[in-house]
C-alpha cells in the first residue's frame, strides 16, 4: 500500500480561481478585499513569507498594503499604525507577521487588531468564538487542513485524532475544529509519556511540531490519514516536514508532502478570511 497524496497545491490552485471571482464580485459593488501585512525586522524566512502573500493577493485581484518598520521600530510607532489600519476602509483584513522582535509583547500587538479585521483568527474574540464552537474568523493553516480533508472526502466524524504540538497557531485551534466536526482530539506536546502509543491510534494524525522528520513509519496506525504542518531547513538547505515522507507513505492511507501540502492552503485561507471580511463589510 502506498498513500494517496493530498495535493494542496493543485487544490489552492482551483480555490483561488474562486476567489478572484468573489473579489471582482465584490470590487464592483465598491468593496474591493484589502489585506495589510505589517512586518518588522529582517527576519529572511518572515520576508518570504510576506512576499507571498502579498503575491498571492494580487494574483486573485486583492488590494494589498505590505507595511515594514525596521528591527528596533518603537511598539508605540507599530501600534498607532495598526489602529490607522482598523479605521481604513480599504482594509478588511490586518495580519501580523510573527514572531516580532523582543521588545514586543506579542499579545498586546495582536490584541490591537481589530476582532472584524483579524485575519488571522489570533483575536481573543475570535478565539473565544472558535473554543464555544461559533467560529467568527478562524486560523488559517487549521482552516487549510480542514479544507484538503473536506476535498479528499475524508470526514473527521467518530475519528480518533491526534494533534502533535499545542501551539495557538495551529494545535490548539486544530483541536477545537475536530471536535467541533465531531472527531475524537488528543493534543500531545513535549511532556506526552509514550507519544508513539497515542500517534499509532490516530486514524487523522496532524503533526505541527516543528522537529524534522520525526514522525516515522512504525509511529503511524495503518491507513490513517497523516497531516505535516511543520516546515523545516536541513543542514543542506532541502526542506521537509515534521513526517519522514518516505516511511510514512508505505503505511499511511493519506498523507501530505512538504513543501505543496498545507503550506500553499494556509496562503489561500488567508484570502479567503479576507473576502470574508470584506463581503461582511459590504453588507453592513
Amino acid at each position: 500500500m502506498s498513500a494517496r497524496i493530498l495535493d494542496g497545491k493543485a487544490i489552492a490552485q482551483d480555490l483561488r480561481a474562486q476567489f478572484r471571482g468573489q473579489a471582482e464580485a465584490l470590487a464592483a459593488r465598491g468593496q474591493r478585499p484589502g489585506l495589510a501585512v505589517v512586518l518588522v525586522g529582517e527576519n529572511p524566512a518572515s520576508q518570504v513569507y510576506v512576499r507571498n502573500k502579498v503575491l498571492a493577493c494580487e494574483a486573485a485581484g486583492l488590494h494589498s498594503e505590505n507595511i515594514v518598520f525596521p528591527e528596533n521600530a518603537d511598539p508605540k510607532t507599530v501600534l498607532e499604525r495598526i489602529e490607522a489600519l482598523n479605521r481604513d476602509p480599504r482594509i478588511h483584513g490586518i495580519l501580523v507577521q510573527l514572531p516580532l522582535p523582543k521588545q514586543f509583547d506579542e499579545a498586546t500587538v495582536l490584541a490591537a487588531v481589530a476582532a472584524q479585521k483579524d485575519v488571522d483568527g489570533f483575536h481573543i474574540e475570535n478565539v473565544g468564538a472558535l473554543a464555544l464552537g461559533s467560529p467568527r474568523i478562524v486560523p488559517c493553516t487549521p482552516k487549510g487542513v480542514m479544507v484538503l480533508l473536506e476535498k479528499a472526502g475524508i470526514s473527521p466524524r467518530g475519528a480518533e485524532a491526534v494533534i502533535l504540538g499545542r501551539s495557538n497557531i495551529v494545535g490548539r485551534p486544530m483541536a477545537r475544529l475536530l471536535v467541533n466536526a465531531d472527531a475524537t482530539a488528543t493534543i500531545c506536546h513535549s511532556r506526552t509519556r509514550d507519544l508513539t502509543f497515542h500517534t499509532r491510534r490516530a486514524d487523522i494524525l496532524v503533526a505541527a511540531i516543528g522537529r524534522p522528520n520525526m514522525i516515522t513509519g512504525d509511529m503511524v496506525k495503518p491507513g490513517a490519514v497523516v497531516i505535516d504542518v511543520g516546515i523545516n531547513r536541513l543542514p543542506d538547505g532541502k526542506l521537509c516536514g515534521d513526517v519522514d515522507f518516505e516511511s510514512v507513505r508505505p503505511v499511511a492511507g493519506w498523507v501530505t508532502p512538504v513543501p505543496g501540502g498545507v503550506g500553499p492552503m494556509t496562503i489561500a485561507m488567508l484570502l479567503a478570511n479576507t473576502i470574508e471580511a470584506a463581503a461582511k463589510a459590504a453588507s453592513a
